[in-house]
């Protein structure tokens, strides 16, 4: 699970996906691979999330997918089975966490609140979903999340955008950022994956800037 979190750490971009035609999850993750992103979020918002996680995974074997927009064990499970590597969700489920972890599956849950980080610690996690991450105070409220909790570190999602995440890798307790801004579902839907290849490409770019600059 460990090794998995860290690979997260290292790319630093997690794109948020929503598919609505399985036929579009082998030309956006060629295009995501194209591009120099091998990992993707699949989020389970649509009839189509769990049989695109199956054939992406069966299919680029290489690239690390995760399975977002998680309620309920029978999602975690579902998307498991299909093949995702990890398991995201908006908000902190202590069912939802041991599950995983007894099977050996890292989450990632989403936290709002100092009391739910402290949860989540308390099972053994410090590696959270901060969303959504602008409502709450964005890159100020991860700064004083800082202090008492210096050995967590966030994948802040929700308001993330070219125009801030910057500001995000440059803090020392973000893990990576996730987004939808380089990969909007009309991009995918309508099938222009040369623009959200160049989108991503971008995107990387911008990561490593703040990483080399932080």
């Amino acid at each position: 699970m460990q090794s998995i979190l860290e690979r997260i750490g290292s790319i630093g971009l997690v794109p948020v996906l929503v598919l609505d035609d399985i036929e579009q999850a082998e030309p956006l993750a060629s295009s995501l691979m194209a591009a120099g992103l091998n990992i993707a979020e699949i989020t389970l918002r649509t009839e189509a999330a769990d049989e695109v996680i199956r054939r992406i995974s069966s299919t680029f074997p290489e690239m690390l997918i995760g399975a977002g927009t998680v309620l309920s064990l029978e999602d975690a499970q579902k998307a498991v089975d299909a093949g995702a590597q990890f398991i995201v969700s908006p908000g902190f489920d202590p069912l939802i966490v041991s599950w995983c972890q007894q099977r050996e599956v890292l989450i990632t849950p989403g936290v709002a609140t100092p009391t739910e980080i402290t949860r989540a610690l308390s099972m053994g996690l410090n590696g959270l979903k901060f969303f959504p991450a602008e409502i709450l105070g964005g890159v100020n409220a991860l700064k004083a999340l800082a202090g008492p909790f210096g050995g967590v570190r966030f994948i802040p999602s929700g308001g993330v955008g070219s125009q801030n995440a910057t500001a995000y890798l440059e803090l020392g307790n973000v893990l990576a950022v996730g987004g939808t801004w380089f990969v909007k579902r009309e991009l995918i839907r309508d099938g222009k994956f040369d623009q959200i290849k160049m989108n991503t490409r971008e995107a990387l770019d911008l990561v490593r800037k703040a990483r080399r600059d932080a």
